[in-house]
């Protein structure tokens, strides 16, 4: 066994121990209530007596990494790389500050357990599963589908072990959705962050989740199943063909499983699309583009960062769409179209740079002077074709699966040329000198989706 995957172990076995908090806060207030406290106080007394003990544990064994323990075995077994020059457990004290701070949000601001089960179960043996996976297979890639797989499969785990030790009740299915979108938004954060930051990454897999429990949103067992069959597919076929990165892949996924589930068939129908004809329109002639000086870097492989900066709008479109109208007062329809837009907008700027970028002669949009093939900002009429194309694509897909009217499609296809439009004027303007690009695809795609969700608040059903 390797010093990694003994130290992964160890890590594990500490955030089992996590299931200490959601015991005690089932058997604290039977405690409070025998010792024959005033009633009124037996809320308070309870909630006080539960903090301490659940919080308590993982504090003092932040102290002892810290303060206590500067060699020997257990600290040779808990030691990173970096605990050794000053002598201290940086990463132990960490890992147990964040699951402290956790209880502390469970018991106290009422974090449901279960999520917090499942939050830490998804670090804890979800990397254990990626070091033992490296042992058998050391590509990133492996390593990343075992942390995934394992965090998945542990988190559900330690999830349902907290419905049996409280009150608390939750779907399977609901349960599944959690572990897996929690298990990847916790993937992607460790590929963009550094070991050192696992205690971050904890916290924001348990906010995420809680987001999702506070929204109660109903999950259906098939559309679960269907999502994680076709979004682990589309993921290693993106992978695969060399389209996304490690971290890409995990970001294109994340966003396919969250559209299905809170979204629907053709919600997720619009967002493949876009990735699957965008990945291949970056491809188309690359070579050419290389020589002209505008083909995508990195041999057209798409990162986290582009996927988010065109994806991020529709994302907060579904969301917002789960949290209406209970929590929102704004019409569904309004996020559908929204989610359209931005999808027709990222489709639309996508064709209209990789197609537009073949052909000579483009004009900035500003001034229509001539300038060199890949300014920014800069349009060819092949190109507007194109992007106009796309967003019709996209809006033909919505009809199809979602039952949209004319005027609906149409309200999508301006959605998108608006903010094909926005990416070209920003680019023109100040992309390069305040700006990066993925700043500004994200700008333009809010430009779409703002568009879409205003007029269909003013029409009304489209």
């Amino acid at each position: 066994m390797t010093t990694t995957v003994r130290r992964a172990g160890a890590f594990a076995l500490v955030g089992t121990g996590g299931l200490l908090v959601p015991a005690v806060s089932r058997v604290t207030p039977q405690l409070v209530a025998a010792a024959g406290t005033v009633p009124f106080t037996d809320r308070v007394t309870s909630q006080a007596v539960a903090t301490v003990a659940g919080t308590l544990p993982f504090i003092t064994m932040a102290v002892l990494a810290l303060y206590v323990i500067d060699g020997g075995f257990v600290f040779e077994l808990f030691a990173r790389p970096g605990d050794h020059e000053d002598g201290r457990l940086y990463g132990l004290a960490g890992f147990s500050l964040a699951v402290a701070g956790l209880a502390l949000l469970a018991v106290q601001f009422a974090l449901p357990m279960t999520v917090f089960a499942t939050a830490v179960f998804i670090l804890s043996y979800g990397n254990l599963a990626e070091h033992l996976v490296r042992v058998w297979r050391p590509e990133p890639a492996v390593a990343t589908a075992g942390f995934v797989a394992g965090g998945s499969v542990l988190g559900f785990g330690g999830g349902l072990a907290t419905v049996t030790l409280t009150p608390e009740s939750i779907l399977p299915a609901t349960l599944a959705f959690f572990a897996v979108s929690g298990a990847l938004l916790a993937s992607l954060l460790r590929a963009v962050l550094f070991p050192r930051d696992d205690p971050l990454v904890m916290v924001s897999a348990a906010l995420l989740l809680w987001l999702f429990a506070d929204l109660g949103v109903a999950v259906s067992p098939v559309r679960v199943g269907v999502a994680l069959l076709v979004t682990v597919a589309f993921g290693y076929v993106s992978y695969w063909l060399e389209a996304a990165s490690i971290a890409g892949m995990v970001t294109g996924v994340l966003l396919g499983l969250l559209t299905i589930v809170l979204g629907g068939y053709g919600w997720f129908a619009m967002l493949i699309t876009f990735f699957g004809v965008g990945a291949l329109s970056t491809k188309f002639r690359y070579d050419e583009k290389q020589d002209r000086g505008i083909a995508q870097e990195n041999e057209g492989v798409r990162g986290s960062g582009n996927v988010l900066a065109n994806s991020m709008m529709a994302l907060i479109a579904v969301v917002g769409f789960a949290a209406s109208p209970t929590h929102l007062p704004v019409p569904p329809d309004v996020f559908f179209y929204a989610f359209a837009g931005a999808v027709a907008a990222a489709m639309s700027d996508t064709l209209s740079s990789e197609i537009g970028g073949l052909f000579n002669g483009p004009r900035l949009i500003t001034t229509f002077e001539r300038v060199a093939p890949g300014t920014d900002g800069a349009v060819t009429w092949q190109g507007e074709i194109a992007g106009v194309a796309g967003a019709g694509l996209i809006a033909v897909i919505a009809a199809t699966f979602e039952s949209v009217q004319p005027l609906g499609a149409l309200v999508v296809v301006g959605a998108g040329v608006l903010g094909m439009t926005a990416d070209s004027l920003l680019g023109a303007t100040v992309e390069g000198q305040y700006f990066g690009n993925q700043v500004v695809n994200f700008l333009a795609t809010g430009v779409a989706a703002i568009a879409g969700g205003v007029v269909a608040l003013g029409v009304g059903t489209l």
